[in-house]
C-alpha cells in the first residue's frame, strides 16, 4: 500500500525559490559541476552490471520486501531504503545536494520537473532490455517523458471515490455528483471527505463540470471553486493523509482518494469473519478523473548508476513486476507480468479500468504560472 500523501505542485514554487535552482546551478564554467543540463550524456552500463550497493528513495510500503531480498541475493549487493511522503519532499531532498540516493520513484509531473532542473541521469536503454516488457502505452508517448529519456514506469493507478455501502446503499450514481451535487451530498452531511489537494479536488470538480482537469481557463476554474463551495457544509474533512482510515473507521461514508490506498485498507480490514470488499466499494466516477504514474528514475549524481540500471531492469522482469502489483494493489505497466498477477487484481476494473474509463482520465500536468490560481481557488473554496 502506497502512502496517502501525494500533494501536487502545491509547494513547488516556494521550493524552487528556497533552493535557488537557477540555470547556472546546473554546472560551472569548466563543466565540473555536480549536475548537468538535460540532454547531456549519461553513463554506459552492461546488462546486469553492478558498481556498488543501491540506495532507493521510495514511497513507504510501496515495494515487497521479498523483492528487495531477491535483488540483494541475485546481485550480491545491499539495498538501503529511505522514504518520502510527497513528491515535493522528494524534490526538496535532492534539489540542493543528493545525499546519496541512486533510484527514486517520483510521480508523473515530478519527472519532468526533476529533468528540467538537471537532476536526473539519462537512462542507458541498452542496460535495460526488459523495457521490451512494457505495455505500449508505457513504452512511449507518456506526456511527461515521451521517449523514456529519464524514467521508466513503476506502477500506476487512479483517483476516485470509495463508499461505505452500509450507509450509502448499493443504488447510487457512480458520479462526482455524489459529492458535488447538493441533492446527493446533503444526504451525507458530515460524512464526506475530499483530498486536501488543490489539483486533485479542483480537478474532480472540473471533470464533474465536463472540463479538463488541466484547464487554464479562469472562468472554468471559478465554476469548479463554486461547486466545492456549494457542498462545503457537507464535507467532514479535507484529508490526504488518512482518508482510507476515515472510511473504514466509520468516520465518513464517502471518501475521495487514491485507488491502492483504499484497496490496501480494505485488505487490512478484512478478517476470517469480515470481507471488507463486500462493504466498501471504490470506483472512478463516470465523468472521469486522474490517472497517475509513478516512475523509476536515476538521480544525476547517483553514486552507483549501473546498479541502478540493473535494479530497474530487475523490476521489469515479468514475475517481479507481478509480485510488486500483488503486494501493493496498484496496476503494473509491465504487460508481460499479467500471467503472474493475482486474477482478482487483474480482473478488477477498479484497479485495471476498462478502455471506456481510461478514455476519460487525464494525467495532472504542470500548468506553470497558472498553478497559483489553483492554489488560490482551493483556499477560497474551503473558506
Amino acid at each position: 500500500m502506497r502512502p496517502p500523501t501525494r500533494s501536487r505542485l502545491l509547494l513547488l514554487t516556494s521550493l524552487l525559490a528556497a533552493f535557488g535552482l537557477l540555470a547556472a546551478a546546473c554546472g560551472d564554467d569548466d563543466g565540473g559541476g555536480d549536475s548537468a543540463a538535460p540532454g547531456d550524456a549519461g553513463v554506459s552500463c552492461e546488462v546486469g552490471q553492478t558498481d556498488g550497493d543501491l540506495s532507493l528513495y521510495n514511497w513507504s510500503e510501496y515495494i515487497d520486501p521479498e523483492l528487495i531480498s531477491a535483488f540483494e541475493e541475485q546481485y550480491r549487493v545491499t539495498v538501503t531504503e529511505d522514504f518520502f511522503p510527497s513528491n515535493e519532499e522528494l524534490f526538496a531532498r535532492v534539489a540542493d545536494n543528493n545525499p546519496g540516493f541512486d533510484v527514486a520513484v517520483p510521480s508523473d509531473y515530478m519527472v519532468s520537473i526533476l529533468a528540467d532542473e538537471g537532476l536526473l541521469l539519462p537512462l542507458d536503454h541498452d542496460a535495460i532490455p526488459n523495457l521490451a516488457n512494457l505495455a505500449p502505452e508505457f513504452a512511449s508517448g507518456l506526456p511527461f517523458d515521451p521517449d523514456l529519456t529519464w524514467s521508466v514506469a513503476y506502477q500506476w493507478g487512479t483517483t476516485g471515490l470509495a463508499v461505505d455501502m452500509e450507509v450509502v446503499g448499493e443504488d447510487f450514481p457512480e458520479s462526482w455528483a455524489l459529492v458535488f451535487d447538493p441533492a446527493y451530498a446533503d444526504q451525507y452531511a458530515g460524512k464526506i471527505s475530499l483530498l486536501d489537494d488543490p489539483r486533485e479536488t479542483l480537478g474532480a470538480a472540473l471533470k464533474y463540470l465536463g472540463y479538463s482537469l488541466n484547464t487554464t481557463d479562469e472562468g472554468q476554474l471559478a465554476e469548479a471553486r463554486d461547486v466545492i463551495r456549494s457542498v462545503i457544509d457537507d464535507v467532514a474533512a479535507f484529508d490526504s493523509d488518512q482518508f482510507e482510515d476515515l472510511l473504514v473507521g466509520g468516520e465518513v461514508a464517502i471518501a475521495h482518494g487514491w485507488s491502492g490506498d483504499f484497496f490496501g485498507a480494505f485488505d487490512d480490514a478484512s478478517t476470517d469473519d469480515f470481507d471488507a470488499y463486500e462493504r466498501y466499494y471504490y470506483f472512478v466516477p463516470e465523468e472521469g478523473g486522474v490517472r497517475w504514474v509513478d516512475n523509476m528514475v536515476i538521480l544525476r549524481d547517483a553514486p552507483h548508476p549501473c546498479t541502478a540500471h540493473t535494479f530497474i531492469n530487475f523490476l521489469l522482469e515479468p514475475e517481479n513486476a507481478a509480485a510488486l502489483t500483488n503486494f501493493n494493489f496498484y496496476a503494473s505497466p509491465v504487460a508481460a507480468a499479467e500471467p503472474f498477477i493475482d486474477p482478482e487484481i487483474l480482473d478488477d476494473p477498479s484497479i485495471y479500468p476498462p478502455p471506456e474509463t481510461l478514455a476519460n482520465l487525464e494525467f495532472i500536468a504542470d500548468t506553470g504560472d497558472f498553478e497559483i490560481n489553483y492554489t488560490d481557488a482551493f483556499t477560497a473554496a474551503k473558506s
